[in-house]
């Protein structure tokens, strides 16, 4: 089944939605090979006042997809060209929802930021992702804080 979804810049008020949307894709799909200070850090990152505020003051970028008015993906960029997060709803996954905000957000990169390249610390359920969609790999997969992924590279 096809479904028709937007991507646009997330609202103010939709932080609160986005973030649960990450909480329940990272729990079903990553939580399960992290440690449990992994997963603890996960959470005080997406749960962080002052990412909030970032987001508020425009410093933290985020782009949702949307099918009618339910978010279903969303992405963030943090210093201007790392991607801090991709979720997309479990049942939206392979609609290419992730494909079209990757497209969205290289857009808005090479348009309002002039950049030539994207990064991403890829977590080891979105690494073949990544790989599929041109991403190279920097270094070998690490783990800091308890966070597993692999730091990633796409030249725009």
């Amino acid at each position: 089944m096809e479904t028709s979804y937007q991507i646009r810049s997330a609202y103010r008020d939709e932080w609160d939605d986005a973030m649960a949307l990450a909480w329940k894709t990272f729990l079903r799909f990553e939580a399960d090979v992290y440690s449990p200070e992994g997963v603890r850090n996960f959470e005080e990152f997406i749960t962080d006042t002052t990412l909030h505020r970032m987001f508020v003051m425009g410093v933290y970028q985020m782009f949702v997809a949307l099918d009618q008015d339910k978010i279903v993906g969303m992405i963030t960029l943090r210093n201007s060209t790392h991607i801090s997060l991709l979720f997309v709803d479990e049942k939206y996954h392979r609609r290419g929802i992730g494909r079209a905000l990757m497209k969205h957000l290289t857009n808005y990169l090479l348009s309002e930021v002039g950049a030539d390249h994207v990064t991403v610390n890829a977590s080891p359920y979105g690494v073949g992702f990544y790989h599929k969609l041109g991403f190279k790999d920097l270094r070998p997969e690490e783990v800091k804080d308890g966070i597993i992924y692999t730091p990633m590279k796409f030249i725009l």
